[in-house]
């Protein structure tokens, strides 16, 4: 079955690899648990370049500036919204969202992390995570997105050299 991708929101959203392996996850704020903790991800402005967004977005709900450019999904990872699923995207006419998703390595030290440092924070937590968790915590809508994630970013999941 083929998506029409004109009915998803174009977003980016970011696997940030810590040099051990592990990667970023942000537990959202006021979002009950269990399934609450996600990477960041975002839309793309009208013009944006796609890793330009992708940089933007991990900036302003992380604070990680310090990062490298692993790679990149080669196409679209679409998801649809739940049934019942509120909130502005939906109500803006969008069947779900459309994501390339960035592997990026993280340079810098924990402290460069700041959840507050722009606008109401989307995450009031965070952790370093192993890859293959991702999936387990994530919204259940989202979960198919994030296997294939998992499956395209495994290779950056081993130890990075320093």
């Amino acid at each position: 079955m083929t998506l029409d991708l004109e009915l998803y929101r174009p977003n980016v959203g970011v696997v940030l690899f810590h040099r051990d392996g592990r990667v970023w996850l942000g537990r959202r704020a006021s979002t009950p648990g269990p399934h609450n903790w996600q990477f960041p991800q975002g839309g793309v402005d009208p013009g944006e370049d796609l890793e330009t967004a992708a940089r933007r977005e991990l900036a302003e709900e992380t604070g990680a500036r310090s990062v490298t450019f692993l790679g990149r999904t080669d196409d679209w990872v679409a998801y649809d919204f739940p049934p019942g699923h509120g909130g502005a995207k939906r109500l803006g006419g969008w069947k779900g969202q459309k994501q390339v998703w960035f592997a990026f390595g993280f340079d810098g030290e924990d402290t460069e992390f700041d959840l507050f440092g722009h606008g109401p924070p989307e995450f009031d937590d965070w952790r370093w995570a192993r890859l293959a968790e991702a999936a387990k915590m994530i919204v259940p809508f989202k979960k198919v997105a994030y296997e294939r994630v998992v499956e395209v970013f495994g290779s950056f999941a081993s130890e990075r050299s320093s």
